[in-house]
């Protein structure tokens, strides 16, 4: 199973509460290099996992132009910044196995997304994902790892 995790793109201030928030042109823009650079090596997710916060279904409707219709795409309420790191990571793999899916795009927050790498990964300090920044972990059985992480001014 290869799960791609991704934080939203940019998001701006001007909201009522932290989960209105919108994402900014530069969010959007780097959101779509993010994505145009992931379909060179991904042709399709067979399972998407979104945030239920504006900003990263708005990061989900940038994404989804440069892929296929995934076979199943779900809005997760645990996938919030302060969500449990260790009940996301068990909700993730039981999604994903449930879907049979191999390719699985995880799309939320920090510092949830550093600490799941942790999770999924052990032994490996929660890394910072940059906004639109993307970390593949492969994992087979119990044994996973962390095959790379990119953030778009990497690729740019």
């Amino acid at each position: 199973m290869q799960l791609f995790l991704m934080r939203h793109g940019e998001a701006g201030f001007n909201a009522h509460s932290d989960r209105e928030r919108t994402l900014t042109d530069l969010g959007r823009q780097d959101t779509g290099l993010m994505s145009n650079w992931l379909g060179q090596s991904v042709t399709e997710f067979d399972l998407v996992l979104v945030s239920p916060y504006l900003r990263a279904q708005q990061s989900w409707q940038e994404v989804q132009k440069h892929f296929p219709k995934p076979r199943k795409w779900l809005t997760l309420d645990e996938l919030v910044p302060a969500g449990d790191p260790a009940t996301v990571a068990d909700t993730i793999v039981a999604y994903a196995e449930h879907y049979e899916a191999n390719n699985v795009l995880v799309l939320a927050h920090m510092p949830l997304l550093g600490y799941l790498v942790s999770e999924l990964v052990p032994g490996i300090e929660p890394p910072l994902f940059a906004t639109s920044g993307t970390s593949l972990i492969s994992k087979s059985g119990n044994n996973s790892s962390i095959e790379w992480q990119y953030a778009p001014h990497m690729i740019g």
